[in-house]
């Protein structure tokens, strides 16, 4: 769902820095600011990543793997593509990512697709990718501009591309049995086309009946009930909150509600971000989050659902006056800023940057005295 993100993070970047404007959000604390220089001092000091190093593209670090079937298929190797994919087998978490990465490498160029759903009529992992790329697709037809920004031409594009998804993803749902992927790929969909409440939920009912617990299904699901898509504040911080406590340590589910209370202190102008992600239940959510990434790390120290999971946590403790707890969650991610809250900026590695030398330099003024 990386790339559900970085389409959701791109168009709210242009309303965020609207916002920005207006609100003058600062990290001034109401404690008195820190000299840029004693800022910088403490990220040197801790060998901290500086921008111009920061990938703003990615969550995390590249999976070698991932990169070696990226580079067959531009060669023309469709089976590189369905080997990777068949290989993630009932591991729906790594399905799900694999499928996701191969539809965006399709949407740059499909001539491999195209040569693999020709060899193989009726693959059900081709035609997973397949409904997924004409998402991807009609995303990138739309562009992330606002509405009044955007051209007759690619709305009309935007929605016919989507037509052509739905009727995919029918195609793939119809030899799915117990996969959850192309109900999962279909959620994005969902958001494009505007499904009303009763369709949406039909369809979350085939995502939950398949696998319970998938953190990128949740989240993806979690942006529909948002207000700004098909939903409410109410009834994002429920699903958020209904998603946490059915999580089991590891399962990152905890993620799921600060999604939702992230989504509401942006859409609001006149909150104060320090004051309102200090809320107890904010931070006991928090805290629910920080030992759901400890049990995550424990299990698989290279599980790839933890480092977006660490941003959006860091930045939680940042507002909570949490700086060194903040500030673990930055150095063990360092490095990448293409995830939630920095993809919803206009410059998410200088956003990242800022945050996190802060909370360096706020640790180093501690130790110190």
């Amino acid at each position: 769902m990386d790339r559900l993100f970085l389409i959701v993070g791109a168009i709210a970047a242009v309303v965020f820095v609207i916002r920005w404007i207006t609100i003058q959000r600062n990290h001034d604390r109401g404690v008195g600011r820190i000299p840029d220089a004693e800022i910088t001092a403490a990220a040197t000091a801790l060998g901290l990543i500086p921008v111009a190093e920061i990938d703003a593209e990615s969550a995390m670090a590249p999976d070698p793997t991932a990169e070696a079937v990226k580079a067959a298929i531009k060669d023309g190797s469709w089976e590189e593509g369905a080997r990777y994919l068949a290989a993630a087998g009932r591991d729906w978490q790594e399905r799900d990512r694999r499928s996701s990465m191969l539809a965006d490498e399709a949407v740059k160029d499909d001539g491999w697709l195209l040569a693999w759903r020709t060899a193989r009529p009726g693959d059900a992992d081709a035609a997973l990718v397949h409904a997924r790329s004409l998402v991807y697709l009609a995303w990138e037809i739309r562009g992330s501009k606002l509405a009044r920004n955007t051209t007759r031409e690619q709305f009309e594009g935007f929605h016919r591309v989507l037509g052509q998804a739905r009727e995919a993803f029918a195609a793939a749902q119809a030899d799915a049995g117990d996969d959850p992927c192309p109900y999962i790929a279909e959620l994005p969909l969902a958001m494009g086309l505007g499904y009303a409440n009763e369709r949406f939920e039909a369809l979350w009912a085939e995502v939950e009946k398949r696998d319970p617990h998938h953190l990128a299904a949740h989240r993806a699901a979690l942006q529909y009930w948002c207000a700004k898509w098909q939903g409410s504040h109410e009834l994002a911080e429920e699903f958020g909150r209904a998603a946490a406590a059915k999580g089991e340590p590891g399962q990152l589910l905890s993620a799921v509600v600060l999604d939702a209370y992230f989504e509401y202190e942006i859409a609001h102008g006149d909150l104060a971000p320090g004051t309102y992600y200090s809320r107890p239940e904010i931070v006991a959510a928090t805290d629910a989050a920080l030992a759901d990434i400890a049990a995550a790390h424990a299990a698989d120290p290279h599980d790839r659902r933890v480092p977006p999971v660490r941003h959006l946590v860091g930045s939680f403790l940042y507002w909570q006056n949490r700086y060194a707890e903040a500030l673990e969650q930055f150095r063990a991610a360092d490095g990448y800023a293409g995830t939630p809250p920095w993809s919803y900026h206009a410059d998410p590695a200088r956003e990242y940057v800022k945050v996190r030398d802060y909370c360096a330099a706020q640790v180093r003024r501690a130790a110190t005295g």
